[in-house]
């Protein structure tokens, strides 16, 4: 970690020496034409619900993704499998407060198709009010609002240079005339990802142990297009609609190598080679209405819309394994077609409630999803013995829900806000061939309370209260047996339950830099990675688990502003202890760690203005574990990121490069234990190397101003 921090920290403290000192020599009357320097908020706030990352104006957002932002988002992080975490829980994601439809490397694939320079800012909600889903932690991701007159945009061009080579680029355009605004994004890109990775899976009966290797090479070519048409008919009311379209036309390449011993005894080894093709599609339409009455502060958003989500994926495995006694070829197909239909209504009112300054919300939504997932395995083995078998899996839901909220603040010191939410949901699962099928409804109350007292304008301190409910991703509900990557088998479990958990969440705030934080979790009931044989398979799939999880985390943060503000500060650092004894003793789980402890953190700093030459720069540096429930990290990850800008103002031009992870690579190793094993696996990711962009901006670039109101700011989209 040492050999990170050390050049980050002298490259920011030359840089700052040398820019103290020069303007110390300037004469503080001189004029730059080409620079003019404006008030900027904070580039992280820590608010009582949420923290806010600031990066509308930041550095760190030039040749990056919303993706690549995200990565360096205070108390975010990802995981080996691309899966967004806060503060090491999963979240869900809100683009302008409108819930998106992708999960995992769909979301990451997404949200790399937007442009990072189309953003206002990041908010990670810890302890969202019930006006949202109770799916724990939010990230809500705000584009910016560009409505002065005329045309105006910018076009972007990006390479990547990690293992391979990547591309991206892309066009924002908006067009605001009097009433009308119409933003249209376009981008495209062509990636290469290479990943290799070990494992070792132990089944403790006969000491059964399978290792091994794998290298995978994904091949990617993803354009999207999205178009925000809005409308204001007055000073009250607003239509406007949003078109969304994507495609991710997908290669990937796989090798690995393994052996399988019992008792110490070699059974087998093998060599597998895979090829898959995948081509997805999503197409999104939101239709709003929204009234906003200024002078009496009330609000009504209406939403309407409809998602479609397709992927034709198919994937062809070559194993030839060699025992002492026979060699045996192995063929096999896999053909899946994924087509997933959503359907919501949503609407949200909010005003102000009596003449005691309190304020009232109420709302509701109506959710139907329609999912179809033909499955198709082939192939035949050495003997010419064909294997055929193939099903379509069915999932469909109805979601219900209302929520109620009420805030007030008690003689200018003591806000408050309590909250209930309603969910019923009314779910159908079923198998076509295996004739297999659920049919299952449940209703849940969700209340929220938040606290927060200024003991002065310096001093406050706030607690809050949620109750929060997990289910089940349609897709973990498909029992459908495949083969994977690494020549172990995976598939889903249609006895999923969810998950509820309660959240209890306390931050002190002093001098308004410096923040400490605590925050207690509990649950009874989980789901898991779990490992199974069956004959000679190994298959992961997920299960449910029943027992006590205690999770304690202590967090410090500050934010800090040097050197008449050029300098930005960020840093973040806490500790985390997880108690999972009663899960592992009521699970039978055969591990020592009944208790993990560690420590994890982030730091981001920004340089604005080096030398009055229009030189940003940006460092980050995270510290991570990959510690959840049955799996257990087995090393800490240092990820870091250094940038620099170069903007010519008069000709609207920005170069910038930047070094991922130059020093250190990556690497996710962690083990998860279950009842009859357990597996290693340590991934060596992609993420390093260095990019280069380039940006051409055109027409007027500001962005207005939002004179709305703090409800306002935080309400409306299809939640």
């Amino acid at each position: 970690m040492k050999k990170i921090l050390a050049p980050v920290a002298l490259l920011i403290g030359t840089l700052a020496f040398s820019q103290a000192e020069k303007d110390t020599i300037e004469s503080k009357v001189k004029e730059i034409e080409e620079v003019t320097f404006v008030a900027r908020k904070p580039t992280v706030e820590s608010k009582v619900d949420r923290t806010v990352f600031n990066v509308a104006n930041s550095s760190i957002l030039a040749g990056n993704t919303t993706w690549d932002v995200l990565r360096m988002t205070p108390l975010l992080s990802v995981d080996s499998n691309d899966a967004l975490k806060a503060e090491g829980e999963s979240v869900t994601v809100y683009i302008n407060d409108r819930k998106s439809v992708f999960t995992g490397k769909e979301l990451k694939e997404y949200l790399q198709t937007i442009p990072a320079d189309n953003l206002m800012k990041i908010e990670v909600i810890t302890s969202p009010s019930s006006r949202y889903e109770a799916t724990g932690s939010v990230i809500n991701i705000v584009l910016k609002k560009r409505d002065d007159e005329g045309m105006k945009g910018s076009i972007t061009f990006n390479n990547r240079q990690n293992t391979q080579n990547s591309q991206y680029t892309n066009l924002n355009l908006n067009y605001h005339k009097k009433n009308f605004t119409q933003t249209l994004v376009g981008s495209y890109s062509d990636n290469t990802w290479v990943q290799r990775n070990s494992f070792l899976n132990t089944v403790y009966d006969n000491n059964v142990v399978t290792e091994g290797t794998t290298k995978n090479i994904y091949k990617g070519k993803n354009p999207s297009i999205s178009s925000t048409s809005e409308y204001e008919l007055n000073e009250k009311n607003t239509i406007g609609v949003i078109l969304e379209a994507y495609q991710g036309k997908r290669s990937n390449t796989s090798e690995a190598n393994g052996s399988k011993s019992e008792n110490n005894q070699l059974s087998y080894f093998y060599d597998q080679n895979q090829n898959s093709s995948t081509l997805g599609r999503n197409f999104g339409t939101n239709a709003f209405y929204k009234y906003y009455d200024k002078e009496k502060n009330r609000i009504l958003d209406v939403n309407l819309g409809a998602n479609y989500d397709g992927e034709d994926d198919h994937s062809y495995f070559i194993r030839n394994e060699v025992s002492p006694s026979k060699t045996e070829i192995r063929e096999i197909g896999v053909l899946s077609d994924v087509e997933n239909r959503n359907y919501y209504l949503k609407v949200d009112y909010t005003q102000p409630f009596g003449k005691s300054g309190g304020n009232f919300e109420v709302g509701g939504k109506i959710d139907f999803n329609n999912n179809v997932i033909p499955n198709q395995l082939y192939g035949k083995q050495v003997s010419d013995l064909s294997l055929s078998t193939g099903d379509i899996f069915h999932y469909e839901d109805n979601i219900s829900s209302v929520y109620a909220n009420y805030s007030k603040t008690f003689f200018k010191k003591l806000e408050t806000r309590i909250g209930l939410r309603y969910e019923y949901i009314d779910y159908k699962i079923r198998q076509d061939v295996a004739g297999t099928s659920r049919n299952d409804s449940y209703g849940k109350f969700l209340p929220n309370i938040l606290v927060k007292y200024s003991f002065s304008d310096k001093y406050d301190l706030s607690l809050t209260y949620n109750k929060n409910l997990w289910r089940p991703w349609y897709s973990e509900f498909n029992p459908f047996m495949q083969p994977t990557n690494d020549g172990f088998y995976s598939r889903g479990n249609i006895e999923l339950n969810p998950n509820p958990s309660d959240r209890l969440y306390m931050k002190f705030g002093f001098l308004k830099k410096y923040f400490l934080s605590a925050r207690y979790t509990f649950t009874d009931q989980d789901y898991w990675t779990n490992y199974v044989t069956e004959g000679n398979k190994i298959i992961s799939e997920p299960a449910n688990f029943v027992g006590k999880v205690h999770k304690y985390f202590l967090y410090a943060n500050t934010n800090q502003s040097f050197l008449k503000n050029k300098l930005s500060v960020n840093m973040s650092f806490g500790w985390n202890y997880i108690d999972n004894s009663d899960f592992n003793t009521k699970n039978e789980l055969k591990t020592d760690t009944n208790y993990i402890s560690y420590w994890a953190g982030s730091t981001n700093l920004t340089y604005t203005n080096l030398f009055n030459k229009n030189i940003n720069l940006s460092a980050w540096v995270e510290i991570s574990n990959q510690n959840n429930g049955n799996s257990i990290a087995n090393k800490t990850n240092v990820f870091h990121n250094i940038s620099a800008t170069k903007i010519f103002p008069k000709t609207q031009l920005e170069f910038s490069i930047q070094l991922m992870n130059i020093f250190a690579r990556p690497t996710f190793d962690s083990t998860t234990f279950s009842a009859t094993g357990s597996q290693r696996n340590s991934t060596r990711s992609d993420w390093y190397g260095a990019s280069f962009s380039i940006v051409k901006r055109f027409g007027n670039q500001k962005v207005k101003e939002n004179t709305k109101t703090d409800v306002e700011k935080n309400s409306g989209g299809g939640k």
